[in-house]
């Protein structure tokens, strides 16, 4: 069986080579010879050789395929995530100051001269007189700073007392029915020397009502309260002060009628 298929290889090779022969000298065209204008003569193919076609057969029966190249899969494209770098800054330059300048030297500036508050004018030197009311307080509101029930007292002395000098000056003054008094000081004591002296309580004529009281400072000296003068009268030859009022007060060994 195997000679067969020899012997039925070598005759198709045989057929197919002179075909081939016969096709180019009948169909195809001479080269002509240059310059001549001849034909060159027909060169035969040489004569296949029994081994090639064996080895041909072998060759075309006995390789197995070629196989199909392999083609890896096409992978995606891999992304890098982004590289991040820290933000430049740019560089930071010390801030350049001018030299610094003295401060300016200001001479020293003269204060205005401090001036003492005007006080108001003063009134023209006069003489001075005390006036006030002395009473009897009411035996029920014995040691109370009010005049409730008071009734005016005759007859009790007061004195004004100034320190003008080196002896003090002394003016005694007397009550009259509605407890009122009234004491012009010496010619030596006038309005500007008046701060200097003061009133007090003396004495008392009722044996019932005879202890000085402090009601307006009458027992510990009270001071002089200039007045305004009365007005649409003459000025009169003295400045008026007050005190007061005063009062005596029961004893407390005195018993209060019921």
């Amino acid at each position: 069986m195997r000679g067969f298929l020899v012997s039925l290889l070598l005759l198709i090779c045989f057929v197919t080579v002179f075909g081939d022969e016969d096709e180019a000298l009948t169909g195809g065209a001479l080269p002509l010879r240059h310059g001549h204008g001849s034909y060159y003569p027909p060169v035969e193919a040489p004569a296949p050789s029994h081994h090639h076609h064996h080895h041909h057969h072998h060759h075309h029966h006995h390789q197995p395929p070629t196989p199909a190249p392999v083609h890896p899969p096409p992978r995606p494209p891999t992304h890098l995530p982004p590289t991040h770098y820290p933000p430049t800054h740019p560089p930071v330059h010390a801030p350049s100051h001018p030299p610094p300048h003295p401060p300016p030297v200001h001479p020293p500036t003269t204060q205005p001269p401090v001036h003492a508050p005007a006080h108001p004018p003063l009134p023209p030197r006069s003489l001075v007189a005390v006036q006030g009311v002395v009473f009897c307080k009411s035996c029920k509101y014995r040691g109370v700073d009010t005049l409730l029930g008071a009734s005016p007292l005759l007859g009790a002395i007061v004195k004004l007392q100034c320190n003008n000098t080196k002896y003090p000056l002394v003016v005694l003054g007397k009550t009259d029915k509605n407890g009122y008094f009234f004491i012009q000081a010496p010619k030596k004591i006038t309005t500007y020397g008046a701060h200097k002296c003061r009133v007090f309580l003396v004495s008392s004529p009722s044996s019932t009502c005879n202890m000085p009281t402090a009601l307006h400072f009458g027992s510990t000296g009270a001071i002089l309260r200039l007045e305004k003068p009365p007005t649409g009268h003459p000025p009169p030859p003295f400045a008026v002060f007050s005190v007061g009022p005063f009062a005596f007060e029961p004893a407390k060994k005195v018993e209060c009628p019921r």
